[in-house]
């Protein structure tokens, strides 16, 4: 690798990795100014501790925040350094000298690479485990705490099994009227009615008190069973009763597939954006080499506008790649397109740009 990258690779590399660094702590210094003046009534109300903010909130919402907009903030540092070798005519005797378009481009997909690398990285498997920690700070001091009970949940467990219960606190784990249905091919075999339910946080079993069976058969009869306590393993887990479907974010990538398996087998309704967010995780870093090549063609050519115009220019296709990602993101998350193919259309469009920058660039 040492050898085969030269002088003039080392120095678009070093430029490319300080541009973007020097742009990132802009960014991280805005963001927090930002998100400080936003929540601070909370942390007052709530008496957040100064340490908790410090190292289990920000500490893990500023790489959150960057690691998901890595792709615009180091397209915008591509163009922003770019241009000014373009303002001093660097690029014109670098091509002058017989580089080719293609050889000048190198360094900038090789940094790109390492940078995709990262982000995959960061995004799939280390940046989850630390918004854990975050999103315990945010339940704590800045969500609602009206979410320590809910009420009226209906949801479907397993295929054909839908569970009920009127209400359900989180401190206590304790549940009023409660009522699990089992059918087979549409038709209702069993259906239990309990007064109270309460989770056992050591053996992870749900006990039914005053519980009441009645179990449907073939020639029209029931069969019913009533007693003062079960205990069961219904597939269901209290913290269920609380999850938010952004908190997905908090999973790994391996995380994230076994609890997408799990939700397919119960037939939860939020599947589409699950998915989507797993397949936003490897769409996310492939952007980067996209970006890097649309930024070096847009600013590697000397305009009368200098870096500003071509600054300007890089801002609004971040602005618009934000767009159109945030807008077919709702399509997949709806399920109204396979989640795969709604994160990867803004990509394939912006190929297509890239290429067409590509041959009428310069060289």
């Amino acid at each position: 690798m040492m050898r085969f990258l030269k002088t003039f690779d080392w120095y678009i590399i070093k430029k490319f990795l300080t541009t973007f660094v020097v742009t990132l702590s802009l960014f991280i210094i805005i963001i927090i100014v930002f998100d400080i003046s936003e929540k601070l009534d909370d942390f007052l109300q709530k008496e957040a501790p100064m340490s908790e903010i410090i190292f289990k909130y920000y500490f893990n919402y500023v790489p959150f925040f960057l690691n998901l907009f890595s792709p615009v903030f180091i397209f915008i540092s591509v163009i922003f350094f770019t241009s000014k070798l373009a303002s001093r005519s660097e690029i014109v005797a670098t091509l002058s000298a017989g580089v080719s378009y293609k050889r000048f481009l190198r360094p900038y997909v090789i940094t790109a690479g390492l940078l995709s690398v990262l982000s995959f990285f960061l995004n799939g498997f280390i940046i989850p485990h630390s918004d854990k920690k975050r999103l315990e700070f945010e339940n704590q001091y800045i969500r609602n705490t009206n979410d320590d009970y809910t009420n009226n949940v209906h949801t479907q467990i397993r295929p054909e099994m839908y569970f009920y219960v009127e209400y359900f606190g989180k401190a206590d784990s304790i549940g009023e009227g409660v009522s699990l249905e089992q059918y087979k091919q549409h038709k209702l075999q069993s259906k239990l009615f309990a007064r109270r339910i309460t989770w056992n946080h050591k053996t992870d079993k749900w006990r039914l008190e005053d519980y009441l069976i009645r179990d449907y058969k073939a020639d029209g009869s029931q069969v019913i069973t009533r007693g003062k306590f079960l205990d069961s393993m219904i597939p269901f887990n209290p913290d269920d009763f609380f999850r938010r479907i952004d908190d997905v974010q908090s999973f790994d990538l391996f995380e994230l597939n076994a609890f997408i398996a799990e939700e397919k087998v119960k037939g939860n309704d939020h599947l589409d954006y699950y998915i989507t967010d797993k397949y936003r995780r490897f769409s996310a870093p492939f952007s980067t080499f996209i970006l890097t090549v649309i930024g070096v063609c847009v600013s590697s050519k000397k305009s009368r506008g200098g870096v500003g115009l071509n600054l300007g220019i890089g801002i609004f296709i971040s602005f618009l790649y934000l767009f159109l990602i945030q807008y077919f993101n709702t399509y997949g998350t709806t399920g109204k397109i396979y989640p795969m193919i709604a994160v990867w259309i803004p990509n394939l469009i912006f190929l297509l740009v890239a290429l067409y920058l590509y041959k009428k660039a310069q060289k």
